[in-house]
């Protein structure tokens, strides 16, 4: 089962090949759907020039390797190739995928050992909306890859360490722990923080035993660290209620916080600067990657350890990037990290190349993610301009859908649970539908419709599906029979899921999950459009018909739940 657009690029070049030379079979065959044809390719167009010959001519030259393709070639107009495949090539193409546990995913040999650092939220303060985008596409991605074969490493780089947690241990001290715990478990993680610094700030006693809790925190002493898991435990059980609701699969192994690294920061500094890569400037130790200038046009330093003796986060992800190169032996390494990090992470990966830690044969990516943005445009925020609490925002998306489902007969608890699904869905989707590297408006209203690019909207498509097998009194497993797509509805259908498998590698290739979003989405479409012209369970469609109809629904409903999965997004099975 292969997509149909593949299969004509591999041909077309081997065409170009065979009639022009082995130098031109790499060129883009330049094919796209057509209104005339299955396909149309433009390749003749822009190879003429180079070839010194009419683009028709060109066009006809490369039909005339293609006399074995199943389908017919026809040259048109100045030079374009019409393609039509062959009704019998996509039946039993479209029958292998059924027929295909993976339905036409393939899996990558040899898999590779794919690290993901994602959602890390700081431990010292509230988890918010900017940690929302980073939490969905990183998990979404790790998703993709595991089911691709890869082994997958998630690692949830938590703020964890540093500074301010002298004065947070202290702050539990004062209000107790148990009172510490119950606060930061419910969430009020902010509002601890706030109350600490509004302590340290003004009250010099609590600022002296603040500092002195940093050195022994450092220095890791027993009973401080003691108090210091008493804090992380706590916030950790918050952050994984959040995880919960949104049905992300990252778990507390998948910790790698600061204080992972914090051991390997001495050694980290004092084997650069031994190697010569680290220099000493200003009293600060520091890295200076080729190509990098200030707007001074000096040299931009990246700086590793302060003039302090203090480490700050390039400190770390220099460890991180020894320690996932070396120790978890990663052959690509994502960074889901915001977009406003990318000079950082463009600088630490020079310099871990400079240093030789990160080889050629490795990559690092960082996966840019755009701000989200309120309905006025501005970054997404409360009235008062505070961050707004990432489990607030959410409890809200389950409240506004079940809103929506308000008039459905379902009791309190079914309709509680669907509700949950369809609200966790739209702030997934919409998130995981537009490219992540771009802002986007965060809209409620329009997130939870139930038309258009929507998570509901996909949701309902799978229930939709479901409905006509319960009518049909068949599970979807059961609809065995072949796929015969006779009518164009049909065939515009078995087309486009075609390129299912396709979709999930390029999804992985590019760390770019909008464009499965985009897939399910025409599919969706497409479906709809063949069931509204082809009746599959009306009074007097032919038993045969029927059939193959309901082998082509439980088709589409497993790409769209399987790729309703990989994105993340749960599937209810009633609306």
């Amino acid at each position: 089962m292969t997509d149909p657009q593949l299969v004509l690029t591999e041909r077309v070049q081997q065409a170009l090949a065979a009639a022009f030379g082995a130098e031109h079979a790499d060129a883009d065959p330049l094919i796209r759907p057509s209104q005339f044809a299955d396909f149309q390719a433009n390749v003749a167009m822009s190879l003429a020039k180079r070839l010194r010959r009419s683009p028709r001519e060109v066009a006809e030259a490369i039909r005339a390797e293609l006399s074995d393709f199943p389908g017919t070639v026809e040259v048109s107009g100045p030079g374009f190739l019409n393609i039509t495949l062959d009704d019998s090539w996509i039946e039993s193409e479209v029958n292998r995928m059924a027929a295909d546990p993976r339905t036409g995913v393939g899996t990558i040999a040899p898999a590779q050992t794919i690290v993901i650092d994602y959602s890390a939220p700081n431990a010292a303060k509230e988890m918010h909306v900017g940690h929302l985008r980073t939490t969905i596409v990183g998990d979404s991605l790790a998703r993709v890859h595991e089911h691709l074969g890869n082994q997958v490493i998630r690692q949830n780089h938590l703020g964890d360490w540093g500074t301010p947690f002298g004065m947070l241990i202290e702050h539990l001290l004062d209000i107790g722990e148990e009172a510490a715990v119950q606060q930061l478990e419910a969430g009020q993680g902010t509002e601890y923080y706030q109350a600490a610094r509004v302590k340290f700030d003004n009250d010099e006693a609590f600022k002296s035993r603040a500092r002195a809790r940093v050195t022994t925190l450092q220095s890791g002493d027993p009973e401080t660290m003691r108090l210091w898991h008493v804090f992380m435990d706590a916030t950790v059980r918050y952050f994984n209620k959040i995880y919960d609701l949104l049905g992300v699969t990252l778990t507390d192994a998948d910790i790698a916080g600061e204080s992972m690294y914090n051991p390997m920061l001495e050694k980290t500094c004092r084997d650069l600067e031994d190697a010569g890569t680290a220099v000493m400037s200003e009293g600060a130790l520091c890295l200076f990657p080729p190509g990098f200038t200030g707007s001074d046009d000096k040299p931009l330093p990246l700086i590793i350890r302060k003039s302090d003796g203090g480490y700050g986060y390039a400190s770390t992800d220099m460890a991180a990037i020894r320690y996932r190169v070396h120790d978890l032996k990663a052959d690509r390494i994502l960074y889901v990290v915001g977009a406003d990090q990318a000079l950082h992470f463009r600088m630490v990966f020079a310099s871990a190349r400079m240093a030789g830690w990160l080889p050629d044969t490795v990559s690092a990516e960082h996966v840019q993610i755009g701000m989200m943005l309120g309905k006025d445009g501005r970054r997404f925020k409360t009235r008062s301009g505070e961050s707004v609490k990432l489990i607030a925002l959410l409890e809200e998306a389950v409240d506004r859908a079940q809103q929506k489902l308000a008039d459905r007969e379902y009791d309190e608890a079914t309709r509680r649970e669907i509700a949950n699904d369809v609200g966790m869905g739209a702030v997934k989707y919409a998130d995981l539908s537009v490219s992540h590297d771009t802002e986007y408006v965060f809209d409620f209203d329009r997130m939870l419709e139930f038309h258009g690019n929507t998570g509901p909207y996909m949701q309902y498509a799978t229930a939709r599906i479901r409905s006509i097998f319960r009518r049909a009194e068949l599970e979807p497993s059961q609809a065995t029979a072949g796929i015969v797509p006779a009518e164009p509805a049909e065939r515009a259908l078995v087309m486009h899921l075609l390129g299912f498998g396709q979709i999930v590698e390029q999804v992985a290739e590019h760390s770019e999950p909008h464009r499965l979003s985009t897939f399910l989405f025409e599919a969706a479409k497409l479906f709809s459009g063949f069931y509204e012209e082809c009746p599959v369970v009306k009074p007097g469609v032919d038993p045969q018909i029927r059939a193959h109809r309901l082998a082509l629904c439980a088709l589409t409903l497993r790409v769209l739940e399987t790729g309703l999965d990989l994105l993340g997004v749960p599937v209810p099975e009633r609306m």
